[in-house]
C-alpha cells in the first residue's frame, strides 16, 4: 500500500474539517500528515501528525546558500532538508499539499523532490498577494510544476486554467459529506411565522454576512415571529453584531459562535431555510463550496443564496434552491418570501436537496474518486 504525505501547515484550523474528513477517509492509501503546527487536537484527533523540526542555524552555511548560491528562502533556511530528511524517514510515495499557497511556498522542494506532489485549491488561494514579490509568477509556475491540480469546484477550475495550468492536469476535488451525521428530518411549515434561519460560516467578508442581516430584516418585517441564528466565529463577528443592532433586530438574531457538528446538525434540524449570500471581494478572495450548505442540504433545508464561486454547482435553481446575484439584497429578500409563502415548494426543494447530496456529495464516493488521484498521479511522476 503507497504512502501519502499530507502537507498542510496548520494541522488544523476549526475551519478545516473538510481536509480531516478526507485524510481520515484514505482506505486505499497509507498516509501521515505533516505541518509546522498542530492545533485543535482534541476537535480533530489523528494519531500520525509528523511536526517538521525547525533546522539548526548555521551562519556560515545560510550566506553561502543565499547570497553566493541565490537559493530561495526554504532551501537557506533549512526546511528543504528538514522536510527531505522527514519523507525519506516515513517512505513517502506522494505529497499531496493542501492550500495554493503553501505549494507556492514549498514549490522549490517540489520541483527538486524525485516524487510526484499533488496539490488542491479550496477558494482564497487563487487569489493574487498583491504584498509579495513574484508570488503570482511563482503561482503560475506551480501549475505548470505539478503532474495534477485539485480544486473544489468548476468555478476554481476556471481560475486555476486561467493562471496557466494545462487542462488536462485538473482534476474535480469535491468536498464529501458524512451523510450519515446530517441524516434527513420531515419538516413542517412554521406556524405563526416562526421560520428559523440559518447561516452557518466563517465571519469573513467573503460571507456575504452583512447582505444577510439586511435581507433578514426585511423578512421580519413581515414575519416578525421569525428568529435568525449565524454559527461562527471570525474577525467580523463583533461588526456584524453591531449591525444586527443597527438594525433593531435585537433577539430576533442569534450569534451561536462556533459549533461542533453535533450541535450544528441540531441547529439544522431545528431551521427551515439556510442562507448564504457569499460574494468575491476586492481581493479576488471566493467560495469553493461551502461544507456547511451541504450539511444543511443533507438533513433537508431549502438553500437561498448567491451565484457565486460554486454554489451553483451545488445547488440547482428551483429545485434544491433559490439563487441570486452577489450583493442583490432585494433578491435574497424574494427568495426568502417566496419560500415562506409557498409551503409546498419549501418541502419540496427540501427533500430534493437531501436527495441531492446523496448523490453527489457522499463522502466515500469523493474519497474514492481523490485516491484515483494519487494513482493517476502516481503513475504520471513527479512531472518533470
Amino acid at each position: 500500500m503507497a504512502t501519502v504525505a499530507s502537507y498542510c501547515s496548520t494541522f488544523l484550523k476549526p475551519e478545516m474539517l473538510h481536509i480531516y474528513r478526507q485524510v481520515t477517509g484514505l482506505t486505499a492509501f497509507k498516509t501521515f500528515a505533516v505541518c509546522k503546527e498542530r492545533k485543535s487536537e482534541e476537535a480533530f484527533p489523528f494519531p500520525d501528525v509528523e511536526i517538521a523540526p525547525a533546522a539548526q542555524k548555521n551562519f556560515i552555511r545560510r550566506f553561502w546558500l543565499k547570497y553566493i548560491k541565490n537559493e530561495p528562502p526554504i532551501v537557506y533556511r533549512g526546511e528543504y532538508g528538514v522536510l527531505a530528511q522527514l519523507l525519506e524517514r516515513r517512505r513517502a510515495d506522494l505529497m499531496h499539499v493542501y492550500f495554493g499557497h503553501t505549494g507556492v511556498h514549498l514549490l522549490p522542494f517540489i520541483k527538486r523532490w524525485p516524487k510526484p506532489t499533488v496539490v488542491s485549491f479550496h477558494g482564497m488561494d487563487i487569489q493574487p498577494r498583491e504584498g509579495q514579490t513574484g508570488y503570482l509568477d511563482s503561482l503560475k509556475e506551480l501549475l505548470r510544476t505539478v503532474p495534477l491540480a485539485m480544486g473544489r469546484s468548476h468555478s476554481l477550475k476556471e481560475g486555476m486554467l486561467a493562471l496557466g495550468l494545462p487542462e488536462e492536469r485538473f482534476r474535480l476535488n469535491r468536498t464529501g459529506i458524512p451523510l450519515e451525521n446530517f441524516p434527513f428530518i420531515e419538516r413542517s411549515a412554521p406556524v405563526n411565522g416562526e421560520w428559523r434561519i440559518v447561516q452557518a460560516c466563517r465571519c469573513v467578508e467573503k460571507k456575504g454576512i452583512d447582505d444577510a442581516l439586511k435581507a433578514f430584516a426585511c423578512f421580519a418585517d413581515r414575519y416578525p415571529e421569525a428568529r435568525f441564528t449565524i454559527a461562527g466565529e471570525g474577525p467580523l463577528l463583533d461588526p456584524m453584531k453591531q449591525l444586527s443592532l443597527k438594525l433593531g433586530l435585537g433577539d430576533k438574531v442569534e450569534f451561536a459562535g462556533f459549533l461542533r457538528e453535533d450541535e450544528l446538525r441540531d441547529l439544522y434540524w431545528q431551521s427551515h431555510i439556510f442562507f448564504h449570500p457569499s460574494r468575491l471581494t476586492a481581493d479576488k478572495n471566493q467560495e469553493g463550496i461551502p461544507n456547511s450548505m451541504l450539511e444543511a442540504m443533507s438533513t433537508g433545508l431549502p438553500v437561498v443564496a448567491t451565484l457565486h464561486g460554486g454554489i451553483p454547482e451545488a445547488v440547482e435553481q428551483d429545485k434544491t434552491g433559490l439563487l441570486y446575484a452577489e450583493r442583490d439584497v432585494d433578491g435574497l429578500i424574494d427568495g426568502m418570501m417566496r419560500l415562506a409563502s409557498s409551503p409546498g415548494l419549501w418541502a419540496e426543494m427540501g427533500r430534493r436537496a437531501s436527495v441531492s447530496m446523496h448523490e453527489n456529495f457522499e463522502r466515500k464516493a469523493q474519497v474514492a474518486k481523490l485516491e484515483d488521484v494519487y494513482r493517476e498521479a502516481l503513475e504520471l511522476g513527479n512531472g518533470q
